[in-house]
């Protein structure tokens, strides 16, 4: 008579041991950065003027923004402003000079939508775009 053969159970195997919190490398602790969310401009707009500004020493994009025409580099020059503020109120001593603009996302933030009349009583959707801005400050190694 022949065995029929059964399957084995696959033996389970014990998870990793994990690492405790205290043994857990810390993440790498962002510089000093601001948000800017529910910009009423719409993000397409925002990141024509946040391409110019990208990498540059913070006193130059300031200057550029403010020679910029555009409505979103009033607003972009008042968000590197309180970067600024908050490196110093976090570093203590901080070389402002150094600083320069690390990353600059613009995400899109949610749509208001209105309604705009149309002929024969129609209505077309008005979609008015908000941005989300996120800007990072990076120092430079001055030595």
């Amino acid at each position: 008579m022949a065995e029929t053969q059964t399957p084995k159970k696959r033996e389970r195997q014990a998870p990793p041991p994990r690492r405790s919190k205290k043994n857990r490398p810390a993440p790498p602790e962002p510089g000093a950065n601001a948000t800017l969310r529910y910009l009423r401009v719409a993000p397409r707009k925002v990141r024509l003027v946040a391409e110019n500004v990208r990498g540059m020493p913070v006193g130059d994009a300031l200057a550029l923004l403010r020679y910029t025409p555009q409505a979103a580099a009033k607003h972009l020059s008042k968000l590197l402003r309180s970067a600024v503020a908050n490196a110093e109120q976090k570093g203590g001593k901080v070389d402002v000079d150094a600083l320069f603009v690390k990353t600059l996302t613009v995400d899109q933030g949610p749509k208001m939508r209105r309604f705009m009349a149309r002929a024969m009583g129609r209505a077309f959707r008005v979609e008015k775009k908000t941005s989300h801005v996120y800007v990072e400050l990076g120092t430079n190694a001055r030595g």
